[in-house]
């Protein structure tokens, strides 16, 4: 079968065709002109005439049929013929790779009231499906979204040099017609890396043409280094390069950046705060910006944002309550605008009945240790949801420690070698550890073993006990605040509280003179008496932190338990010790969901609930040996945000469930676009064909067909 590229030109092509008699007319005319001479030697020319004449004829047809075959061609090539039959294709041009990178990313679900951008997108793929089924040599398609090629083990493009013949544009129809912006984050580079270890594989063949179709965000475009390295070692094989931009302007968007628990105690029946952020990624501010917020997915009263400037982030905190233990989570979001995706955000929590909080008291009759129990413990009117227990110093080389939350030390003269170690290991692997020194501790004991030139748990070295002398003339209080900022004593020193006024310290461990906190140690003072000496020390250890008090938690060097103030800075003290992930987790979307076993407690099969409105169903995961660490099941299919439901069975065949946040990543929702100027400038030298996905035309002479 023939078909022409200018059909309207066969109307000067039959008329041009009488050229082909032009020869003819020629021969004839020549043939007329002979003239009869009489020579001598013409008998031998007849009779070699004669012997010859069929040869001569025979040349003579030759020539003549090759001269109008010359003119033919040329008049049948006026309208651009194309040979589409198998013998065409045989004998045409060499075969064109179509290389389609597709960005899905969840900026290019960007909605307007004429469209979407993964829509025209989409259109751009059809057009150019279309146009490939009409060249007449061969073609061949690869179809890779970034998303696919971000994915670890599954890179699997959605065409992968598919032939192009009469029935591929339904199948294109049918493999792209469903699908939506992913809600992933995924930039070009892995594509482009993918395809060139595609490319890397096969010989170089053939023409190459490699199509990206993106809304050209400057989150990926800004400073493309790697990028432009990929795309210049395509251009360096000979590949035509288009860069298709989906969208025409950028459009406001609000997206949630945060939503986290704030530090502090978390258990039944105990008030505890969350944050949200709401970062406006638009040029045009935006006021009184509901949030809907649903616990536990029943609702529960909205957060409301009175102004956000372009650009600006606000956060907001509101109060959560749980009356039950376990697994909770909260849902936030924002009412519709131009992306959906980053409108929600989860967090999951794991809200214990109570926090165990342990006190040493070296004091059999716990006197010291009852007045930091008292200030943590649970009160009816005002639920704290700790639980302290007073222990002496043996328990702690007897019973492990990390089901405890906090350990407090006071009346303390001495520790045997496996207490010390067992605190240390508490320590270092996240636990919180607080001392308050009196009257029995002993200077050498704290300096020889629990400080050790710094290597030990106690954060500085002390000499022997001070009287902290009145000063009748100042009246300057007994305590200044080294760092308002800090969450256990800043609240109480600020101009609105000023609480810490009527504390009086009469006695207290001094630091030696010299002693000075060593650099990039970590060791810090909170808090100083009025005579400069360091009253308040924290230093971090391994994961974990230590606070140290110089004098006494009970009203013996000083009136500080008496005063309301000490039941709010223990809170908060404890709050902060204790501001280890209690549970929740938060993952961004695509990150595996990894869930560690222990094989004595639990079965080696794991069940996974995907989020509502998730694809698939739940999945059984099977948990598999991991160098240096306990059997893990992995689930990688966490492509959707949302509430991820584990469940484990245990070996008693009861049931446990977890559950597990993901969220997509907020940067995403920055819709701010990079120009056509501003990518030549970026990607320089690199030579490519920038067009608007409505304008996009693909050509076959632009592609060297």
């Amino acid at each position: 079968m023939t078909s022409f590229l200018y059909p309207g030109a066969w109307v000067g092509a039959v008329a041009a065709a009488a050229l082909v008699a032009v020869p003819i007319l020629i021969h004839l005319i020549n043939m007329m002109r002979h003239r009869r001479v009489q020579w001598a030697a013409m008998e031998f020319l007849l009779i070699s005439q004669k012997k010859n004449r069929t040869w001569v004829i025979l040349k003579q047809l030759l020539l003549l049929l090759m001269r109008m075959g010359a003119i033919a061609a040329i008049v049948f090539l006026i309208p651009h013929p194309k040979l589409q039959s198998e013998l065409g294709r045989l004998l045409g041009g060499v075969k064109t790779h179509h290389i389609i990178l597709l960005d899905d990313s969840y900026s290019m679900s960007d909605r307007w009231s004429a469209g979407n951008a993964f829509g025209k997108a989409k259109e751009v793929i059809y057009r150019i499906a279309e146009s490939a089924m009409a060249q007449p040599t061969p073609q061949e398609v690869t179809l890779l979204r970034f998303s696919q090629a971000d994915r670890p083990g599954n890179r699997q493009p959605d065409l992968l040099q598919t032939a192009v013949d009469t029935q591929f544009l339904q199948q294109v129809k049918d493999r792209i017609g469903p699908l939506e912006a992913s809600q992933t984050a995924a930039g070009p580079l892995p594509a482009l890396k993918a395809v060139g270890q595609l490319l890397g594989q096969q010989e170089e063949t053939g023409e190459l043409v490699i199509y990206l179709i993106s809304d050209f965000r400057t989150k990926d475009w800004a400073s493309p280094t790697d990028v432009k390295d990929q795309l210049l070692q395509f251009q360096k094989r000979g590949a035509r390069l288009f860069f298709v931009q989906c969208v025409e302007s950028m459009h406001d968007n609000l997206g949630i950046a945060e939503l986290t628990p704030l530090p502090g105690v978390r258990a039944v029946g105990a008030e505890m705060f969350m944050e949200i952020a709401v970062t406006n990624h638009g040029d045009s501010p935006a006021s009184n910006v509901p949030i809907s917020l649903e616990e536990d997915g029943s609702p529960r009263p909205a957060v409301t944002l009175r102004h956000i400037r372009p650009g600006e982030t606000v956060r907001e905190r509101f109060r959560v309550h749980f009356e039950k233990a376990g697994q909770h989570f909260i849902t936030a979001r924002l009412e519709t605008d131009a992306v959906a995706a980053d409108n929600y955000r989860y967090a999951a929590l794991d809200v214990p009945a109570g926090l165990p909080v342990l006190i040493i008291d070296g004091d059999p009759a716990g006197g010291e240790g009852r007045f930091i129990a008292l200030a943590l413990e649970s009160d009816p009117r005002a639920r704290t949801g700790i639980l302290p227990q007073i222990e002496q110093p043996r328990f702690l080389s007897l019973q492990p420690l990390q089901k405890f939350h906090s350990i407090y030390l006071v009346n303390i003269d001495r520790l045997d070698a496996s207490g010390i170690r067992a605190l240390e290991e508490y320590a270092a692997a996240g636990g919180g550890v607080a001392f308050f020194l009196g009257p029995v501790w002993r200077t050498k004991f704290i300096n020889d073993e629990l400080y050790r030139e710094g290597k030990g748990l106690f954060p500085m070295p002390v000499a022997s006990p001070t009287i902290l002398r009145v000063d009748y003339l100042e009246r300057t209080p007994d305590i200044e605040v080294a760092d308002p900022r800090h969450p256990i004593l800043g609240l109480l020193a600020s101009e609105r509280y000023k609480f810490l006024q009527s504390v009086m310290v009469e006695q207290y461990f001094a630091a030696p003179r010299e002693w000075k906190p060593p650099a990039e140690s970590g060791v810090r003072i909170l808090a100083r008496l009025r005579n400069g000496a360091p009253l308040v020390v924290e230093k971090p250890f391994g994961k974990g932190r230590v606070i140290a008090f110089t004098t006494t938690a009970a009203p013996q060097w000083n009136n500080w338990a008496k005063d309301p103030s000490f039941v709010i800075a223990m809170l908060q003290m404890q709050a902060y010790l204790a501001n280890q992930p209690l549970g929740e987790s938060s993952r961004q979307v695509g990150a595996p969901l990894e869930t560690p076993l222990d094989p004595a407690q639990y079965e080696s099969q794991v069940r996974i609930i995907p989020p509502m409105g998730a694809e698939g169903l739940p999945q059984v995961v099977d948990a598999a040996a991991v160098p240096d660490g306990p059997p893990t099941a992995s689930f990688l299919d966490t492509y959707r945000q949302g509430v991820y439901r584990v469940q484990l069975t245990k070996k008693d065949a009861s049931q446990e469930e977890r559950l597990v946040a993901y969220n997509v990543d907020p940067t995403e929702g920055n819709l701010k676009l990079t120009s056509r100027e501003q990518l030549t400038a970026a990607l320089d030298p690199l030579h490519f064909t920038y067009t608007a996905a409505d304008a996009f035309q693909y050509q076959a002479e632009e592609a060297g067909l």
